[in-house]
């Protein structure tokens, strides 16, 4: 893919289909930990920046593939289950938004939730240079990671 250069909304809708099936495989092989960051990477940019939410535990600015890698090592230090159950790709140009339903469990609390994420995720020569998660309740999802219950 590196070096392919399109407009075209069906490539980049490709390329994002790819990394969406590349994950899915990913974590299915034992994620973070247990398989290695090489089924996603071509999917990224060697400078890819991803820019989560500060509240969740693995929140802040994400660099680069090593980056990625220590970010799905936080992400399975947090989630035992995270499950994309329904992905609707509203645009797909170089600035793609995708909204996804995630039903996901809690590692260390066993707690689990449903919740939307809405992402932009920017493609430029046929990889992904940027992805900005939103939540919609980032304290909601922070609560649900505490090691222990909040207190009311």
């Amino acid at each position: 893919m590196m070096g392919v250069t399109s407009s075209r909304p069906e490539f980049h809708a490709a390329v994002l289909t790819g990394m969406y099936a590349a994950e899915a495989e990913y974590l299915a092989a034992g994620g973070p930990g247990e398989a290695t960051f090489d089924l996603l990477a071509p999917f990224f940019a060697p400078n890819v920046e991803l820019h989560q939410a500060d509240a969740p535990p693995y929140g802040g600015t994400w660099r680069g593939h090593n980056g990625l890698t220590q970010f799905f090592l936080a992400m399975g230090q947090v989630w035992e289950t995270f499950d994309m159950v329904e992905q609707e790709f509203l645009a797909t140009g170089e600035t793609a938004v995708v909204l996804t339903q995630v039903r996901a469990r809690v590692r260390a609390t066993g707690r689990e939730l449903s919740f939307p994420i809405l992402q932009t995720i920017t493609v430029k020569d046929g990889q992904i240079t940027e992805v900005r998660p939103f939540y919609w309740d980032t304290q909601a999802i922070a609560d649900a990671c505490a090691a222990s219950a909040p207190t009311d």
